[in-house]
């Protein structure tokens, strides 16, 4: 396959859609894709898709921003110019609570202090 012949780990983590009434991406998953983030480095590189690259992928994207110190305005713009007419109203509320535990917060400056 693909990923053995070049050397790449592959990961699959289910994050689930925030979609209305009850269901909503589960924080631990996020948490595990941010470690995933905050692990890559240049010689280690990280692809980080969803089935669309939009939504999922826009809600662990925007919970890195907000681990990196970005302002919920720029986090929200960037999220919905890639999810484009597909915007979700409760993906950008999942970020706007989400809470970066502090071990994240730990590592994200160690990423950006090594970078």
């Amino acid at each position: 396959d693909f990923f053995r012949a070049s050397g790449m780990q592959w990961c699959s983590l289910m994050v689930k859609g925030n979609k209305e009434p009850f269901q909503s991406s589960d924080e631990e998953v996020i948490r595990m894709a941010l470690h995933m983030v905050l692990d890559a480095t240049p010689d280690k590189p990280l692809l980080l898709h969803c089935t669309k690259g939009t939504h999922r992928t826009g809600c662990v994207v925007g919970c890195l921003r907000k681990l990196e110190g970005w302002s919920l305005t720029p986090i929200f713009d960037e999220y919905r110019r890639y999810a484009g007419t597909k915007v979700h109203l409760l993906d950008q509320q999942f970020i706007e609570f989400f809470t970066p535990t502090r071990e994240h917060r730990e590592k994200e400056l160690k990423t950006r202090r090594n970078r």
